[in-house]
């Protein structure tokens, strides 16, 4: 009668098993933390959208009630079309203000970073290292001094402290791009040079193209900053048709009995296009966060 021998496994299929496993249990723990930290951060959302449904009397439940019944969607109409809070108003003056510098932020970025990178000049990397050193400086430092100024110039209730700065860069966005811009071949810049191209050519048709992901990162971080500004308009505007959607939020909050579900409502109508416009973007915005550290080095 023949025996049938089992083959045992070698060493080697040992060791890639044991690998595997390890491999599986340490991407497990992984997703596992992630999900737990990601949590921390969607649960006050997922409160807030649930809470904007909810009507008036399960808002301070006690045990919370997270399934709303009934879906209150009259909320959102009695929020939106209230007027302590001109909805078509806010969203007209905060398109206004996060467009007009959001395309300043962006020029100016560009043409300084440009330079930094392109343009050889006596005194460039003293310049640079002190552009760098503003941002050692804290704002509150600053804050009363330009209040004075614009205040002199007669800028105060008007847009123009809050718009015209963005026209004068700033270090970190100029950082961002110049270690983008320092990695193109100067072969490029050159041909087009001796091709007849000016820089300002080159910037639009060579330089930023090839660093696109950081011109978008700048782009999105200018418009979830200027979004969500509160402490700028609050100091230099003071008319109320002027306000850009956080002031009017906080004006719905506050000159009015506080109706929570309406507030969350509003708050969540406020943060939404940011929502849509970071999901559209994520892959250029992380991207340019990945390479910034490798860019120049």
């Amino acid at each position: 009668m023949a025996t049938i021998v089992q083959a045992q496994p070698t060493s080697a299929a040992i060791l890639r098993r044991r690998k595997f496993i390890r491999k599986g249990i340490a991407s497990t723990l992984k997703y596992l933390i992630l999900s737990l930290t990601a949590s921390m951060f969607i649960i006050p959302f997922i409160w807030l959208l649930i809470t904007s449904l909810k009507v008036t009397d399960q808002v301070f439940t006690d045990p919370p009630i997270w399934i709303p019944n009934p879906i209150a969607w009259v909320n959102y109409t009695n929020a939106l079309l209230s007027p302590a809070f001109p909805f078509l108003n806010l969203m007209k003056n905060t398109l206004f203000y996060v467009l007009s510098t959001t395309l300043g932020t962006l020029v100016s970025s560009a043409l300084v970073a440009y330079g930094f990178s392109r343009i050889r000049f006596q005194g460039r990397d003293f310049l640079f290292a002190v552009t760098l050193s503003t941002m050692m400086m804290p704002g509150i430092v600053t804050l009363i001094p330009t209040y004075v100024l614009f205040k002199t110039i007669g800028w105060v209730g008007s847009y123009a402290p809050l718009v015209v700065p963005s026209f004068f860069g700033a270090a970190f966005n100029i950082f961002l791009l110049r270690q983008f811009m320092i990695t193109v071949p100067y072969e490029l810049t050159d041909a087009a040079l001796v091709d007849g191209a000016n820089h300002f050519d080159i910037l639009w048709r060579i330089m930023i193209p090839l660093v696109k992901p950081a011109f978008l990162v700048i782009g999105v971080m200018n418009v979830m900053w200027v979004w969500n500004d509160f402490m700028g308009p609050l100091i230099y505007l003071s008319d109320q048709k002027m306000y850009p959607l956080v002031m009017g939020l906080s004006a719905f909050q506050t000159q009015h009995s506080i109706i929570w579900n309406q507030l969350m409502a509003a708050s969540l109508a406020t943060c939404f296009p940011l929502i849509v416009l970071f999901f559209i973007a994520q892959r250029y915005f992380i991207e340019g966060i990945t390479l910034t550290g490798l860019k120049g080095v």
